[in-house]
């Protein structure tokens, strides 16, 4: 009896359009109860979406930019969904597929679309330049952070005042956050304009109008009513009468704008939003959903409000299932009236429901008791129950299976070191002439007359649901060798193993990881010649690599004195195990993922001159470096606070995350010395798709890492090399 059972075949796509607050609750029913056979993928800028609710507490202080966000990528890994980093920009229903902006098609079987709405204003002359819109709401929360940052450093920056561009209830509820957070950090606040071509308040009952017109009294803020803006410029705003309002900060908040993407489809829209019917499809097509405020409800309109949102991810949930062969469609059918809990700026706050009107602090508390708990639900994700052993196992399962521990993709699910070298020094010495491979080394090296060829191979498990990221990092990883030997990458043979699949989505797969791949070697001039696949039970990829070398820079090369130069931050590998505990923020792994598709081949070039260099993989930068020092005869000390790292591997590693391979790599803390804690265990920690370790002439290191810098590389200088056994010492 198998010890789990392979995966069942992948036979329908399942495509998330933007990480609305409906798709973020969608992810949550979907990893408590999905639907066997379907591949989820999400589609979304960036790796977190703001929450509505909170924003204003934001904006006022009350909250930290973290406590907004909702974590896709944890929700992604709970669902079992790849979470595709990038903008839609297009929906070709008759491909049924979705543009992503800088990638391309992606195919679906069924899309639901959740991208919200804007509220940019590319017709009022300046604002491109001189103003932020309110939604999206992730580049105004950054523009805001930055705009508190300036005024912390400089109150006097306050006396310019902030304005609001479009009034309404949202409008209202932001100046006075603004007036609230910028107070806070400057201690004082310029003049406050909230400008509305119409009625600002039409859309509440008249007391809680009443309660929201005094409260801005009270803080300075001017309302101007019934007034056009005709301009944006450094200074602030120009109306349409000439007058011209000073501003430090200029937002947007006119209403709900479409994207304009959407019109560019053939969908029925209505005003340039989604027309769905009961059963959140699209009238003209029952493969497409829309959810959230970029669709319209014409069976039954409501306003933009997020509380629609979160009633309709129980629906969609089962549609989409329904629409993937399993289940019945059911109807959403929205409510009629809901609450409007309105923050004024300070934790105090307004409701509003069916003309009745309260205001105090009690219903700010009862406001952040709400939003707290909608993103407690998501991100208290229960624990779901993987496949259970046999009851009868032989001696030593659990240590094997490392103490229920999911294993590590990337380098993390490699052999250790130790096991590695007792394997291959039972292979018999070399003996042909024409070949040379020396311990240690990163490729072997292949003599044809003058002519020097490198060659290497390298193959990683997945540990990212999207396979054209997976693809590309894996290149860069495997290229590695080639360029830490000073070699020129030539050509590139694939191997790929593909889970099981329906042939549609197999040619899919192959079609983004040729495509990914194809673009990181021909950016490092090296061609993709043939390759091999194969099925099995998960994705994995491997490349093996030739290149042509003039000289080729080995191990064994250092001198005493050289400087230490890494080309890249270490923790790929605490993060990526973090990020399968589902313990690491989206954020780091987002930045943990950018950093592994860089490519080495510019830093390659720029350390050419090198006396010896490796690429820092599996074995963890102590490891990588013990093999230089074995090679070359020396001693080397490193400087922990110089080493650097990713973001959040640090807080990690304190966290006790750590990755499978960690315990095997540790073992070269033998030949070290070094502090106990979390930071220098990230030596130990497996890279994938890491730095360039290099050492380097004293007299040439400071041009070196500048080099390095201004071509895009987090390097950092690290330790020295000196006379001695190889062994390091930590400081």
């Amino acid at each position: 009896m198998p010890m789990s059972p392979a995966p069942l075949p992948l036979t329908r796509d399942l495509l998330l359009v933007g990480g609305g607050h409906a798709h973020a609750l969608l992810l949550r029913r979907w990893g408590m109860d999905p639907l066997p056979g379907v591949r989820v993928s999400v589609i979304n800028p960036a790796p977190t979406a703001p929450y509505t609710g909170m924003l204003p507490g934001f904006v006022a202080g009350h909250y930290a930019r973290e406590t907004l966000e909702i974590d896709l990528v944890r929700l992604a890994r709970f669902a079992g969904a790849r979470l595709i980093l990038g903008r839609a920009d297009g929906l070709d229903r008759a491909a049924r597929t979705v543009n992503v902006a800088g990638r391309g098609p992606v195919r679906y079987d069924a899309v639901s679309i959740d991208v919200g709405i804007h509220s940019d204003m590319p017709e009022l002359p300046g604002f491109a330049d001189h103003a932020t819109p309110a939604k999206p709401l992730h580049r105004f929360a950054e523009r805001w952070a930055r705009q508190l940052e300036r005024l912390r450093a400089d109150p006097n920056l306050a006396d310019r005042g902030l304005a609001v561009v479009g009034g309404g209830v949202a409008g209202v509820e932001l100046a006075m956050a603004m007036a609230h957070g910028a107070r806070q950090a400057a201690g004082r606040t310029g003049p406050v304009h909230v400008i509305e071509h119409s009625d600002a308040l039409s859309g509440i009952g008249a007391g809680a109008a009443r309660a929201l017109r005094a409260r801005m009294r009270a803080m300075g803020i001017t309302l101007l009513e019934q007034t056009a803006v005709t301009a944006l410029d450094a200074e602030g705003v120009v109306l349409a009468d000439g007058q011209r309002l000073t501003s430090g900060f200029t937002t947007g908040a006119a209403g709900a704008r479409p994207h304009d993407w959407i019109a560019h489809t053939d969908l029925a829209l209505h005003e340039g939003f989604i027309r769905v019917g009961a059963t959140l499809q699209t009238p003209d097509d029952p493969d497409v959903f829309a959810v959230g405020d970029c669709a319209h409800m014409g069976y039954a309109p409501r306003p933009k409000a997020g509380v629609f949102a979160v009633r309709q991810a129980p629906v969609l949930h089962r549609n989409l299932m329904a629409r993937l062969g399993h289940g019945t469609l059911k109807p959403y059918r929205p409510q009629n009236g809901y609450l409007k809990l309105i923050s004024l700026g300070e934790k105090s706050a307004v409701a509003d429901k069916f003309g009745l009107r309260l205001a105090g602090p009690l219903l700010w508390r009862w406001k952040d008791r709400i939003d707290r708990a909608f993103m407690d639900k998501l991100a208290d994700l229960p624990r779901m129950a993987g496949p259970k052993p046999p009851a009868r196992v032989a001696a030593g399962m659990d240590a094997a299976l490392n103490g229920g521990k999911p294993m590590c993709g990337g380098c993390g699910s490699k052999l250790g070191q130790a096991g590695l070298r007792a394997a291959l020094a039972a292979l018999p010495a070399p003996s042909r002439a024409d070949v040379q491979s020396a311990p240690g080394d990163d490729a072997a090296i292949l003599r044809f007359g003058d002519i020097r060829q490198v060659i290497t191979t390298d193959h990683l498990r997945a540990f990212t649901e999207d396979p054209a990221v997976f693809a590309r990092i894996t290149a860069n990883h495997a290229l590695g060798d080639v360029f830490a030997m000073g070699a020129h990458p030539q050509a590139a043979l694939p191997t790929v193993i593909l889970p099981r699949a329906t042939p549609e989505i197999h040619a899919d797969m192959m079609a983004e990881i040729m495509g990914a791949a194809a673009e990181v070697f021909a950016a490092a001039g090296a061609e993709i010649v043939g390759g091999h696949t194969l099925i099995g039970d998960h994705l994995s990829l491997g490349f093996t690599i030739t290149g042509l070398a003039d000289g080729a820079i080995t191990l064994a090369g250092a001198r005493a004195d050289d400087v230490l130069i890494l080309t890249k931050p270490v923790g790929t590998g605490v993060i990526l195990a973090a990020e399968m505990a589902m313990g690491a923020r989206g954020g780091w792994v987002g930045c943990a993922l950018e950093a592994m598709q860089q490519g080495q081949g510019r830093a390659a070039e720029i350390l050419r001159h090198a006396h010896a260099m490796t690429d820092v993989t599996g074995f963890g930068l102590a490891g990588h470096l013990m093999g230089m020092l074995d090679a070359s005869g020396l001693a080397a000390a490193v400087a922990l606070g110089d080493v650097p790292l990713l973001d959040g591997a640090a807080d990690l590693a304190r966290a006790g995350h750590r990755s499978t391979l960690f315990p095997e790599n540790h073992r070269i803390a033998l030949r070290m010395a070094l502090p106990d804690t979390p930071e220098a265990d990230l030596l130990f920690d497996p890279q994938t798709a890491g730095g360039l370790l290099a050492a380097v002439a004293p007299d040439a290191a400071r041009e070196t890492l500048a080099a390095l810098q201004k071509a895009g590389y987090a390097a950092g200088v690290i330790g020295t090399l000196h006379a001695g056994a190889p062994f390091i010492t930590v400081r």
